[in-house]
């Protein structure tokens, strides 16, 4: 088991991706504490862990609210004693408008679920890991932080930051035994990619991009995030990896 005795904390892990991580890292070994605004969604994804022999904890709430991020961290350290992974996986899209049609409270909220929210994640759960000797923080961002779609803007733009911050956070914490590295998904089939996804003459467009013709899994996410996670990628940090069938490949 990959990272049996380790404990996560998995943002967003309602659905999708995040979901999917959180099951990852329990079947391998690691105790999970999830969050995300859907209490009713995070009780059937611990439900699902138990149901496997593994540990879970369900604690609901956003990352735009500070109280509930240091909360996360207190019941994480309460339940399971420790904290050594972090996935910062919540987040929110903003598709289909130009620059100049969006309006400002759309720029605001996906800047601060997207990537001030990732800030204050990491931002407490790193005492933690300082005092455990080290840990690993995965930022789930996009091939949108990376390479420019129309129509996307302020999701681009809070993935591109998060890109950014996740360097950062590596260099600060490096000597420490802090990792820092991003997985950019391209689509994949979760709910935020439903619109595009139930409109076939869309996805044929979109899909015609990718070398490999098809849409990503959240379980194929989970397996890089758990590479991360894992002692295996102890020389890592900093980098960020594409799991998108090659669509920056060209």
């Amino acid at each position: 088991m990959r990272v049996a005795g380790k404990v996560a904390i998995v943002t967003g892990a309602n659905v999708g991706i995040g979901a999917a991580v959180a099951k990852v890292l329990a079947e391998e070994g690691a105790a999970v504490v999830i969050t995300g605004r859907r209490k009713d969604l995070l009780d059937h994804v611990v439900a699902d862990i138990e149901r496997k022999k593994g540990r879970a904890l369900a604690v609901a709430g956003s990352v735009t609210d500070e109280a509930h991020v240091r909360s996360v961290v207190d019941q994480c350290l309460r339940a399971f004693g420790a904290l050594n992974i972090l996935v910062n996986n919540a987040g929110i899209g903003a598709f289909g408008k130009l620059l100049h049609e969006i309006d400002e409270a759309t720029w605001h909220d996906v800047l601060d679920v997207n990537l001030t929210g990732v800030f204050r994640m990491t931002r407490a759960s790193v005492p933690t890991m300082l005092k455990n000797g080290g840990g690993s923080i995965i930022n789930i961002s996009s091939v949108g932080g990376v390479i420019g779609f129309s129509g996307s803007a302020a999701y681009g733009t809070s993935k591109g930051g998060l890109e950014l911050f996740t360097k950062c956070v590596a260099m600060d914490y490096a000597q420490n035994g802090i990792r820092c590295n991003s997985v950019c998904p391209g689509l994949i089939d979760t709910p935020m990619a439903a619109p595009l996804l139930n409109n076939p003459e869309m996805k044929a467009e979109v899909l015609a991009a990718y070398p490999i013709r098809r849409v990503g899994t959240p379980e194929e996410v989970a397996k890089m995030v758990l590479y991360l996670a894992s002692d295996e990628a102890s020389w890592v940090t900093g980098s960020s990896f594409m799991i998108d069938g090659g669509l920056t490949a060209h």
